[in-house]
């Protein structure tokens, strides 16, 4: 059995970025106290558990307003996926310490839709629904812009003329690039003038490559990641997602040649390292 370790693959810049300043928060006695990360750092149990035990507050709920409004003092973390400008007012006015670790290339994201919105565009913005990433770019522009997840979402789109006159999309950092131009295609053939602008960032643009160029052949990809993560990857190969190593069914080893092992840009290496070394000890057991 061959082994085939994906590179890149597990924890993107913006990732090491947040986790890193939640830690030093969280040491840093400068800070107010209690220390709350307003929904998951990262959607990754375990890198949750880590700050868990730093004295860090995780708080998760439907949105971002709602999980706030469960915090009267201390310090607020805003998430690597961004919020919306109502989250952060809501937070000053409340007298909260703000720490903002929205991962930049989502900031760009935000400057993006306020710039188009600002020059008259009406939004078509891609992204998945229930995912904190959209929810904090649709509050930049309230009124000015839609989420569609799918053509289903396009063809249900009630736009005025006005809105239709003037159309822009934009994308979620995390898709899948695949999917993503499936539904920017359909965008384009029913409103052929919408200027398009593809947000995907380059940790999970180059992830997704990876595995589609390095696990051709590969009798099984198998993704470490947390379910709710929102990173994808195509392999064209059957692929299985697990957390760690405890998910792994070793009925899945048998019979196979070549695995590729990868992971999502929210997952600790450690835990693709215990999966990886699991395969190798196995295949020279059997």
């Amino acid at each position: 059995m061959e082994v085939i370790k994906i590179s890149p693959r597990g924890y993107c810049y913006g990732v090491v970025d947040a986790l890193q300043m939640v830690r030093q928060v969280a040491k840093d006695p400068t800070n107010p106290r209690p220390v709350y990360v307003i929904g998951q750092i990262v959607h990754n149990r375990h890198a949750i558990e880590e700050l868990t035990n730093l004295g860090v507050i995780t708080l998760d709920g439907q949105d971002r307003v709602s999980i706030l409004d469960q915090v009267n003092e201390g310090t607020v973390i805003f998430t690597a996926h961004g919020v919306s400008p109502l989250v952060k007012r809501r937070a000053r006015e409340r007298g909260l310490h703000c720490i903002d670790a929205t991962c930049p290339d989502v900031t760009v994201t935000h400057d993006l839709v306020r710039e188009l919105a600002a020059v008259g565009y009406y939004i078509l913005y891609i992204g998945k629904k229930g995912h904190p990433e959209p929810e904090g770019v649709l509050g930049e522009v309230p009124g000015r812009i839609s989420l569609v997840e799918n053509e289903t979402d396009v063809d249900a789109l009630m736009l005025t003329p006005e809105q239709e006159q003037k159309l822009a999309v934009a994308t979620q950092t995390t898709l899948s690039q695949w999917d993503t131009r499936r539904v920017i295609e359909y965008i384009k053939a029913k409103y052929s003038h919408a200027e398009v602008h593809i947000d995907i960032c380059a940790a999970t643009q180059t992830r997704q490559e990876a595995v589609v160029a390095q696990a051709k052949g590969a009798d099984l990809t198998i993704v470490v990641g947390d379910p709710r993560s929102n990173n994808k990857e195509l392999a064209g190969v059957p692929a299985v997602r697990i957390e760690d190593l405890s998910q792994l069914n070793i009925e899945w080893l048998k019979g196979k040649n070549r695995i590729a092992v990868t992971a999502g840009a929210s997952t600790p290496s450690q835990l693709t390292r215990e999966v990886i070394r699991f395969i190798e000890q196995y295949q020279t057991e059997t």
